[in-house]
């Protein structure tokens, strides 16, 4: 390269490598997947950033501002450059194309919507002066031109508490442009200040001469005809992209309409960071509204932004996790993966009026990684928070998604590590699993309020004696309800005097479902319909339990060597009263059941008069919710079939 082209590169602010042919015609998929987190995943990133950066030995909160609003699009530094690389961009499928004329239709705009997060008592980054210096300790260099790469504090203690690790975030703010556009102003502690930016395109013909997908906002210093630095610009530029303090600032450009909404913002910060603003730690100021912690009560208890029903709590729980946070105390909570014990404090609260069982699973940095799901409890009447100490947030960061939004051991590569995961996230769903049995139990015993022996079917001294064995074979006949029939009880043989007692004959081990079968009615014959087989069911194996206006079914047949590869049942009832007598017409489901669904996906279930259709059958086990009618009366007892 020769001196003359290499002062035209220097003369455009935005700089793109070149490359000898395009091989990668795609936009950089990480793009699609923050996009479709939305403001929450921009919010959540930047807010995480910001407290990443704090001052190390500060005691007070860090401050970050996010604005919203408009500029010209002439005041956006090195616009013109920018769109015309994207007026020659070509698409090669129709995903591509499509994200092209998007891009292409946002830039004839002449005023445009941005957004900013800037941070206050934080360190900003380090080594700007040195631009693209290779250095660990330049922490400009490794923001402003590595992807996929995150600084890492040289104290462990620090760096275990950075929400950041994967890398991955910084191109959450690229999403969040309608052209992936961003920039960031920086203040350092000397008081220097400059500013980069990033732009995320494809490989793409400029000029006859072929490029790489990412742009960068930064100047360039020539060592020889073949190498070349990247050095940042001294900020001097419109005051929509200043930063006057320490600390950094994230302009973006071009703010797509579905992330320009304020009361979402607010929410965002409230959902993931409720913990770090309680504790002090952080203060969110959204345009002209501050989120402290003796004000972040005031926004989660308003109807603007969360329904304040909390029986409709089903995909919300902010005001529930507050709630619980501020008024219980919390217990302590083991946690194994197979090697270590991890201790937790758990807040935990139960409420029958709450629809949806999740766990907050909170770092000590105060940030919310997840809505966590306790298996087989996501129905239950409970909401907790859960946090950690050093050790317990450590391993939780090594659990985290790119997103730090679930705990997975997908992305973990080493086999023994990727085990030790999955059974520590399996350990966290028992132990709390134990503590909500444990709240069922202890708020449906006898206190005056609910007795579970009325609600559970068991077998009691009122029934007649060995009330299963008098529930003989039900047959079905075509086209005719169900009916019982009749047992022939064996007389009791007198012994002669002088006789010994005859010897009991070896008793059998009894499967809890008892067999029935069903035959035509006139032949006798089974018809291609009636091959199934239907049992009923032994009062061991169903558990039943009444919450407010839901009734909660468990059928476990685990025990049963009938159902052992089975993955689907019909289910069906008859009441029996307290002498043991059945009537098997008197009940109908669909007067009496609103809904009837799986307790654990929540899919409602067909059903007719008196038969639930293909209910679910996870691992020997199936649980049905149901919502109770007014008419409904609690204290009926019944006798269950199952039909498989």
């Amino acid at each position: 390269m020769n001196q003359s082209q290499q002062q035209e590169i220097k003369n455009q602010l935005w700089k793109f490598s070149p490359i000898p042919n395009i091989e990668e015609s795609n936009f950089n998929k990480i793009l699609e997947r923050f996009y479709d987190m939305g403001v929450e995943g921009l919010t959540r990133e930047n807010t995480q950033n910001a407290m990443d950066g704090r001052l190390l030995g500060f005691d007070g909160p860090v401050v970050l501002t996010i604005r919203t609003g408009s500029i010209k699009k002439s005041d956006v530094p090195g616009i013109d450059e920018v769109i015309d690389r994207i007026l020659c961009l070509e698409g090669r499928n129709s995903y591509t194309k499509e994200a092209i004329q998007h891009m292409k239709n946002k830039i004839n705009q002449e005023e445009i919507r941005y957004i900013s997060f800037e941070d206050y008592n934080t360190r900003g980054l380090t080594g700007a002066k040195n631009g693209q210096s290779g250095s660990p300790k330049d922490t400009w260099g490794i923001y402003a031109y590595n992807k996929g790469v995150h600084f890492e504090e040289s104290d462990s203690a620090v760096e275990t508490s950075r929400g950041g690790s994967h890398g991955v975030g910084k191109i959450a703010s690229n999403a969040a442009s309608d052209i992936n556009l961003m920039y960031f102003a920086n203040c350092d502690e000397f008081g220097d200040k400059h500013l980069g930016g990033t732009v995320q395109l494809i490989e793409h013909v400029y000029e006859d001469q072929c490029y790489r997908s990412t742009g960068y906002f930064t100047d360039i210093e020539f060592l020889d005809e073949s190498k070349s630095k990247f050095y940042p610009y001294e900020n001097h530029f419109h005051p929509v992209f200043e930063k006057k303090t320490r600390g950094l600032k994230i302009i973006i450009p071009f703010l797509r309409d579905e992330f320009d909404n304020e009361d979402e913002i607010i929410k965002s910060v409230c959902d993931s960071f409720f913990v770090s603003i309680l504790r002090g730690k952080l203060e969110v100021i959204v345009n002209d509204e501050k989120i402290t912690r003796d004000t972040l009560p005031q926004y989660v208890k308003n109807p603007r932004y969360y329904n304040q029903d909390i029986t409709e709590a089903k995909k919300e729980f902010t005001p529930l996790y507050l709630d619980t946070y501020l008024s219980k105390e919390p217990q302590e909570l083991e946690v194994s993966d197979g090697v270590k014990e991890f201790r937790f404090k758990l807040y935990f609260r139960y409420d029958e009026d709450i629809p949806k069982g999740r766990v907050a699973v909170v770092r000590t940095i105060g940030m919310k990684i997840e809505d966590f799901r306790v298996t087989s409890n996501v129905n239950k009447p409970f909401n907790a928070v859960l946090i950690g100490n050093a050790d317990e947030d450590a391993y939780l960061k090594s659990l985290e998604n790119e997103s730090h939004t679930k705990l997975s051991s997908e992305h973990i590569k080493d086999p023994e590590l990727k085990k030790r995961a999955k059974r520590f996230i399996n350990n966290l769903s028992k132990e709390i699993a134990k503590i909500i049995e444990a709240a069922l139990k202890e708020h449906n015993s006898i206190d005056g309020k609910m007795d579970t022996k009325d609600i559970l079917y068991i077998m009691e001294t009122q029934f007649k004696k060995e009330l299963s064995d008098s529930m003989g074979t039900v047959m079905i006949t075509n086209g005719k309800p169900v009916v019982k029939a009749k047992i022939d009880v064996p007389k009791k043989e007198k012994r002669k005097k002088g006789e010994g007692r005859k010897q009991d004959p070896p008793t059998k081990k009894r499967d809890p479902l008892k067999r029935q079968k069903r035959q035509d009615s006139d032949n006798g014959t089974e018809t291609e319909e009636q091959t199934r087989t239907k049992y009923s069911a032994n009062p061991n194996m169903v558990e039943r339990i009444i919450l407010g206006n839901r009734e909660i079914l468990k059928f476990d047949f685990t025990q049963s060597d009938q159902i052992t590869n089975e993955t689907s049942c019909d289910i069906s009832f008859s009441i029996i009263d307290g002498m043991g007598v059945e009537y098997s017409n008197e009940f109908k489901i669909r007067d009496n059941f609103s809904t009837i669904a799986d307790l654990n996906s929540g899919v409602n279930y067909d059903f007719t008069d008196n038969v639930i259709k293909n209910v679910r059958i996870t691992n020997g086990v199936a649980e049905l919710q149901m919502q109770l009618k007014g008419s409904y009366n609690k204290s009926l007892k019944f006798v269950y079939y199952v039909e498989v």
